[in-house]
């Protein structure tokens, strides 16, 4: 009969995968990173299953350490909450999400209090970053991208594919308009958004004169440029220029009226939105409730601004 798996063998080697690091492994569980190393050769050793490359003093899951480092996730997240229990804390649910910048800071951040009210005692972590993220080393439950950005053996779902329209203050038009033709928005300050040579392709204004069949001269095109979609609208809620602005993010603004669509001229985004879970979180409640109003938020944003960018045309 094979002996039972050590325990703290495997505490190690979650750890490590998870952190990414032996170093940090070791200082998580107050021992060497020498230890860290011998539990983890010793638990290779039992099972019979190389579960990391070692090059170069740096170490990456093999296909093994990949596919059991899940359910191991799991197994000690739940043996924490026992443990919560047990020393007389109430059990808070613990979610992860992961965003892109804009999203998490101008639009998640300011609609997840809606959430945390009716899902009761939470630890959400709302993090704001661009792809590839490290869902092991972070513990991330859900991450939104654009892009069917290729996250390996994670379950990958469709959100939404939005649209980008011109937007600008009432008072811009005041002072600039009427900008009811694509050609009237040639002489006007325009708000550029450039995300740099690594980023997935965006609609830019030279894409919407081009689907307008209007002629865009770059050198006759004046205005700011940011790398950031949700400083692009703050620039156009200024009242610097027209920005395009995607309709997941401008619905709540065309609603009160700091922003208008002076023509309606919408651009479709070429990728969709995805959501990713790995397998470790698919099945908590609290990550399917939250992906549940999190998809059901995106695309009603959508549709709102859909609706609503006809409202001057």
């Amino acid at each position: 009969m094979p002996s039972a798996l050590s325990l703290r063998a495997l505490q190690a080697f979650e750890a490590a995968a998870r952190t990414g690091s032996f170093v940090a492994a070791a200082h998580e569980l107050s021992v060497s990173p020498a230890a860290i190393s011998q539990l983890i050769r010793a638990l290779e050793d039992q099972v019979g299953r190389k579960l990391f490359h070692r090059i170069n003093r740096r170490t990456t899951l093999t296909e093994a350490g990949h596919e059991i480092m899940p359910r191991l996730g799991t197994a000690f997240e739940e043996l924490r909450n026992i443990s919560h229990e047990l020393g007389g804390s109430a059990a808070r649910a613990r979610l992860v999400v992961s965003a892109p910048p804009s999203m998490a800071m101008g639009w998640l951040s300011t609609r997840l209090a809606g959430f945390v009210a009716r899902q009761g005692p939470l630890d959400l972590f709302l993090r704001a970053e661009d792809d590839p993220v490290p869902f092991e080393r972070d513990l991330i439950d859900l991450r939104l991208s654009y892009g069917r950005f290729h996250y390996r053996d994670h379950r990958i779902e469709e959100v939404v594919t939005d649209a980008v329209y011109p937007v600008c203050t009432p008072d811009f038009i005041a002072r600039h308009g009427p900008l009811d033709s694509p050609g009237r928005l040639r002489s006007v300050p325009l708000i550029h958004t450039d995300w740099g040579p690594a980023a997935a392709t965006f609609p830019s204004w030279p894409n919407w004169f081009e689907a307008a069949s209007v002629a865009a001269d770059p050198a006759r095109q004046p205005g700011l440029t940011t790398n950031a979609s949700r400083t692009a609208l703050d620039f156009a809620l200024s009242g610097l220029g027209v920005a395009l602005g995607q309709g997941i993010y401008i619905a709540a603004d065309l609603a009160a009226g700091r922003l208008v669509v002076p023509l309606h001229a919408p651009l479709q985004l070429s990728q969709a939105y995805f959501l990713t879970t790995p397998r470790r979180s698919v099945e908590r409640q609290v990550v399917r409730d939250f992906a549940a109003w999190f998809e059901a938020a995106c695309r009603d944003a959508v549709t709102r601004s859909a609706a609503l960018s006809g409202a001057l045309s």
